[in-house]
């Protein structure tokens, strides 16, 4: 495989890793999009034209890739249904790209991007002088940022719609904002190897496409603004936010809210759908997991948890894989 990868030799690990790859035979390229979207079926019509080129930006505190991908030659991409690990979104620069659904068929172009939510049977046809922007986004990612705007846990998959405006509204400017970072982090990635900088940008990148493009959640967002939700309530979630590390009791979030037990008990139910002890909880877990993410590859599993509140290490792995789905020495070996 002919892959060049730039990573950064710093202390603590860069945040940015430039990915570079060329490939000339089918079975190559589609294992190299496998390691980034997950598994999928591709169909070459002149593979003795393929000339497969990727080159990307990877902001690993959530895994985003900022990528730029042409095939050289017409190629059929086909997903099975709950394959994908990731939201793949992309626009072409030149050319043209057609998503067909059992809903119906998204042509897309320089001024109509596309959208591959992974719950959904899809095919996605390429033409081969199509040169277009892909933005792969994890799906933990993707469903964690929409439970920080729910204010609850999300019960169903998000889906996006398909086919996405690049020339007008709000979802116009989220291009813009990924077409900036892809320049800015092709410039200079000293300002990008800072956890706390690719970590913001990267949520920022996330809310901003839930928000701007419509989903199955869309309504239900439009319903939830902050403004709707008391003013006490809020108070409890940013003391919770602020102070998860520490050893937060049940009267705490009282005296924070300034209202009753039963009163902030209520409040929670009604629009968290969880009460104050499991937002509490779920919110140290999803702490711990990005710790792990982002930490130094040799960390202890046992002291992050520990500081994050969780004194029990057999109840916390037991919440942590109903929360994620895998055991927290998963989460850390997929880091090294």
């Amino acid at each position: 495989m002919n892959m060049q990868s730039h990573v950064a030799n710093q202390d603590p690990p860069a945040q940015v890793n430039t990915l570079r790859v060329v490939h000339h035979d089918p079975c190559s390229a589609q294992s190299w999009m496998e390691t980034i979207c997950g598994p999928h079926h591709l169909q070459v019509s002149a593979p003795q034209r393929l000339q497969f080129q990727y080159s990307a930006t990877v902001l690993k505190s959530m895994s985003t890739v900022l990528g730029r991908i042409q095939y050289g030659t017409d190629v059929r991409i086909g997903i099975d249904e709950a394959q994908l690990n990731c939201y793949s979104i992309s626009l072409p620069l030149v050319g043209q790209q057609e998503l067909r659904l059992p809903t119906g068929l998204a042509r897309s172009d320089v001024n109509h991007g596309v959208i591959i939510s992974p719950q959904v049977r899809q095919e996605l046809t390429i033409a081969g002088n199509c040169s277009k922007l892909q933005v792969a986004i994890n799906r933990d990612a993707m469903h964690k940022v929409l439970e920080e705007l729910l204010l609850h846990p999300a019960q169903r998959p998000l889906v996006f719609e398909p086919r996405m405006s690049a020339s007008d509204g709000a979802v116009a400017g989220w291009w813009r904002m990924v077409r900036y970072l892809m320049q800015e982090t092709g410039l200079d990635r000293g300002l990008f190897d800072e956890v706390s900088i690719t970590r913001d940008i990267e949520r920022a990148l996330i809310k901003g496409l839930i928000l701007s493009q419509p989903n199955n959640y869309s309504t239900e967002l439009a319903d939830s603004s902050e403004a709707a939700y008391p003013q006490y309530l809020r108070r409890a979630c940013q003391f919770i936010r602020e102070n998860a590390g520490e050893d937060v009791q049940l009267i705490d979030l009282e005296r924070a809210s300034g209202v009753s037990h039963s009163t902030l008990y209520e409040a929670f139910r009604r629009h968290c759908g969880i009460s104050p002890t499991h937002y509490l909880k779920r919110y140290r877990l999803h702490a711990v997991r990005q710790a792990l993410l982002e930490g130094p590859v040799r960390q202890n599993i046992s002291a992050v948890a520990m500081g994050w509140g969780f004194n029990h290490m057999g109840r916390f792995s037991s919440d942590y894989r109903k929360c994620f789905a895998e055991a927290p020495s998963d989460t850390l070996e997929r880091r090294r």
